[in-house]
Parts: C-alpha cells; sequence; structure tokens
C-alpha cells in the first residue's frame, strides 16, 4: 500500500534536491526512502525503480531548465537572445549540479516527445536560431556547436578547471561573443546534404 503523503511528483522533486546535495550518481531509492523514513518498497509504488527514476528526474530538470530559458529570452532576439540563453544555462548547471547532471542522460525520444516542456527545448532554440537565418541541417549543427560549448565551460567551471588569472565571467562572455560571431558568419550547408534535410 501507497504511504499517505508520497506521490510521484514528491518522490521526484526530493530526488531533485537529492542530487544537488551529494550529485546525481549518488541519487539512490534507499537514500530517498530514509529521507522519507519509509522503507524502500515503498517507493515502488511510486517509481518503477531506477532507471525510471532517472528518466523522470532528467525530465524534471530539464523542464526547469528550459522553463528558466523561456523567462530569460522572451522579447530577446540576436546576441541578446544569445546571451540571455547562455546566462541562465550556465547559472542553472551551477546552481543546480546535481539536476544539471541529470539532464545530460541519453532519454528515450519517445518519452521527450510526449513532454511538453521538453518539446520548448527545442521550439525555444531552434527558434532563437532562426534569427540568424539558419535552416536545416545548419540548425542542428549550430544547436551542437552551443550544447557542446556552454556544457564544457560549465563543466570546467564547477570542478575549478579554469586555473588562470582571467575572470571567468569575462571569458564567458567572449565565448558568447565569439558563438554570436560564428552564427552570424555560419557556413551554409550546400549540396545533396542541404536538400536531403529539405525533404524531410
Amino acid at each position: 500500500m501507497a504511504r499517505a503523503g508520497l506521490s510521484g511528483e514528491r518522490v521526484v522533486a526530493a530526488a531533485a534536491e537529492l542530487a544537488d546535495e551529494v550529485g546525481f550518481e549518488r541519487v539512490t531509492l534507499s537514500a530517498l526512502a530514509r529521507r522519507f523514513g519509509v522503507k524502500d518498497a515503498s517507493l515502488y509504488s511510486h517509481v518503477r525503480g531506477m532507471e525510471d527514476l532517472r528518466t523522470r528526474l532528467a525530465l524534471y530538470a530539464g523542464g526547469e531548465l528550459i522553463d528558466q530559458i523561456a523567462v530569460a529570452v522572451a522579447g530577446r532576439a540576436g546576441r541578446e537572445a544569445l546571451a540571455a540563453f547562455a546566462g541562465a544555462y550556465r547559472a542553472y548547471a551551477l546552481r543546480h549540479p546535481g539536476r544539471y547532471a541529470a539532464t545530460q542522460i541519453r532519454v528515450d525520444q519517445s518519452l521527450i516527445a510526449g513532454t511538453p516542456a521538453l518539446r520548448r527545448t527545442a521550439e525555444i532554440t531552434y527558434g532563437m536560431l532562426r534569427g540568424y537565418g539558419l535552416e536545416e541541417p545548419d540548425l542542428t549543427d549550430a544547436v551542437r556547436l552551443l550544447r557542446s560549448t556552454f556544457h564544457g565551460y560549465c563543466a570546467l567551471e564547477s570542478t575549478g578547471g579554469f586555473g588562470a588569472d582571467r575572470d571567468v565571467q569575462a571569458s564567458w562572455d567572449k565565448a558568447v561573443d565569439a558563438l554570436h560571431l560564428a552564427l552570424e558568419h555560419w557556413p551554409r550547408e550546400t549540396g545533396p546534404n542541404r536538400k536531403k534535410a529539405e525533404e524531410r
């Protein structure tokens, strides 16, 4: 029997808090059960196991992240939108390291397609990049560039990986400037690859 007061939503929210405290990889059902003062078995009425919990945590955190990005970029375009997007991404990654780590795991695409908050991720990201005049397959290439740049920078910053005597924020701002220039002068895809993308 499910314990009164427990729900799938409460379990996932508690997992998000725990992930930020101890790290995403150290979140377990036993640790969550102790947090609620229940037996491990009580949680199985709300999550099917660790894989289900990790997936639901990834979707939960991804929804939080895109909500914050959406607020930041609203009404902005060009470099201003890019800087707002990047800033919101970095702020979330540094403020919620465990939740952010959850957003990096691979999740079944059918689950993402059925999650409104995460569908907004594509809408907002691609919408911002279309402001630079990009179309497929250049859009996908640009998304990969942004994601790898933002993720790599945040991963290094969070572990103290930048040792040079240079302000980290100043380097971040310069990186955003460089991305803006790259997007403005993007080497457009031509030939067969462009045609295949247009036919999809």
